[in-house]
């Protein structure tokens, strides 16, 4: 007689022993598809609660952004997407590159330092520019053009000072997907904000931990935007931040669901089955 599943003969009752060790195996795996499901309804509830979150922050007047004594605990939770404001003075020649893939095609953003009256130093990605604008020229070191700002910003003059408002970004360490960030080559993937400080000489401890991205509309026209940089610089498309959060939470619950009623339902007819197999064996006898 050939055994059937399990290692039982048709029609043959399974020993109690395999029988009690396939039920609890059985019931395990019915928990735990359970408690997957639960957790992902649980993270269904804080995506939600991010999505609603951010759309406020970004939705809600500019405040002003996280001053220097602030900077310690600024967090992607409590900050991120914040609608923000900065004021102070562009330091044009120590632009970084950074690459970039957007709506518009691929390029560059630009990352340009803003020197505030107190002398703090916000990284603002002014916006997305082709990767076919002309680069920034050559410009005086860093050191130079810090030192020659320093006292503009220390002083707290107003001259070419500007008001930027933006979203408030969590600096983007060490690189993108696959692709390591190069300082020595200035060669950027992310945004690193600590490491574009550090290539472009600016003192760590005056700027900030997090950069901002510049909301649309805030750049002068390309011969007006030459004028101030130096140089035939494109003016960049700011406003291009993508907020986006995918959210399957609802199908991956559902799923774990649906696995845990199909397995219980399976344990339903193959413990009638296996009760069916006892009665016969029991008539027999």
């Amino acid at each position: 007689m050939t055994p059937g599943p399990g290692g039982a003969a048709p029609g043959v009752a399974r020993p109690a022993a395999l029988r009690w060790a396939l039920a609890a195996c059985a019931l395990l795996a019915v928990v735990g598809f359970i408690a997957l499901g639960n957790w992902q309804v649980r993270r269904l509830a804080w995506k939600r609660a991010l999505i609603a979150r951010v759309d406020e922050r970004v939705h809600a007047p500019a405040v002003a952004a996280p001053a220097r004594a602030r900077w310690a605990g600024v967090n992607a939770q409590a900050d991120e997407y914040r609608h923000v404001a900065v004021e102070g003075v562009y330091l044009y020649g120590l632009t970084t590159r950074v690459q970039a893939a957007t709506e518009l095609g691929a390029g560059f953003w630009l990352l340009t330092p803003l020197c505030g009256a107190d002398g703090a130093i916000v990284l603002v990605n002014r916006g997305f520019v082709a990767a076919d604008a002309p680069a920034p020229a050559a410009s005086a070191s860093a050191s130079t053009e810090v030192s020659k700002s320093a006292p503009v910003c220390q002083a707290g003059a107003r001259d070419g000072a500007r008001k930027v408002e933006g979203l408030l970004r969590i600096s983007e360490p060490g690189g993108g997907f696959l692709r390591r960030n190069d300082p020595s080559g200035q060669r950027w993937y992310s945004r690193d904000v600590a490491a574009i400080a550090a290539a472009r000489g600016l003192p760590g401890a005056a700027v900030a931990p997090y950069f901002i991205d510049a909301q649309a509309g805030q750049e002068a026209p390309p011969a007006a935007n030459a004028a101030k940089t130096g140089h035939a610089e494109a003016s960049p498309s700011g406003g291009l931040t993508v907020i986006s959060f995918p959210n399957s939470h609802l199908v991956y619950a559902l799923t774990w669901y649906a696995l845990a009623a199909l397995l219980a339902g399976a344990c339903l007819w193959a413990a009638r089955d296996e009760r069916r197999r006892i009665n016969a064996q029991t008539g027999e006898g």
